[in-house]
């Protein structure tokens, strides 16, 4: 499972138009605190695009209904980023989605 993120960069390392796009893929998963995978960096180590995937990706899977179960709120949603927000989550990220879903420049359906 942690491989999925090295191998999708691996996958699109072989497409020139998206070399700017690959760090995003291969880091998504590391923590701002630098608890995360594959390298465990940290902080502004940690490319922006990779922060701003991390939190889509986390919130698209935190929303979902999965089959073993179902999406939280958005306001759960919100809560879990608050609350991890500077440790797993840029903080800057995490306000620059908080606005943009409150100036309505993100579809949010519940």
């Amino acid at each position: 499972m942690k491989m999925h993120a090295h191998y999708g960069a691996e996958i699109l390392s072989h497409i020139k138009q998206l070399k700017d796009v690959i760090p995003g893929v291969k880091d998504h998963h590391e923590r701002f605190d630098g608890k995360g995978y594959p390298e465990g960096i940290k902080n502004d180590a940690i490319p922006l695009i990779a922060r701003i995937i991390s939190v889509a990706d986390t919130f698209d899977a935190m929303t979902t209904d999965r089959p073993y179960r179902k999406g939280l709120t958005l306001e759960q949603a919100f809560g879990e980023f608050k609350k991890f927000s500077g440790m797993q989550f840029d903080e800057a990220v995490v306000e620059a989605f908080f606005t943009a879903w409150r100036d309505g420049a993100l579809r949010v359906e519940e």
